[in-house]
């Protein structure tokens, strides 16, 4: 897998406080395609090929947009050729390098 994406996505039209119950919509389709992520505070983390992340994130906007007028989405991706399970690689050779000082 060689695309690592950080994809947040929310409504800014809503009158609630909380924009939990639109995320988790989203997570359930990023869960939902198999593709390995990982949920943290501001945004999920994706991986997989160039297409099925692509895919994904357009079916969330898809999901969203059905009853949702302003749609705010951030996304930041790395590609890297041949790269796997940078989810957690990139994490761990972070956190090696603070336990050799």
């Amino acid at each position: 897998m060689s695309v690592l994406i950080h994809f947040s996505i929310f409504p800014t039209d809503r009158k609630e406080a909380s924009a939990s119950p639109y995320v988790a919509r989203a997570v359930r389709i990023i869960r939902d395609s198999g593709l390995p992520y990982k949920l943290g505070p501001m945004s999920t983390a994706v991986e997989g090929e160039w297409e099925e992340v692509m895919a994904v994130v357009e079916k969330c906007f898809k999901e969203l947009r059905r009853d949702c007028g302003r749609i705010y989405m951030t996304l930041q991706m790395d590609y890297r050729a041949g790269a796997m399970n940078r989810i957690e690689g990139k994490i761990q050779s972070v956190e090696a390098k603070l336990s050799e000082s």
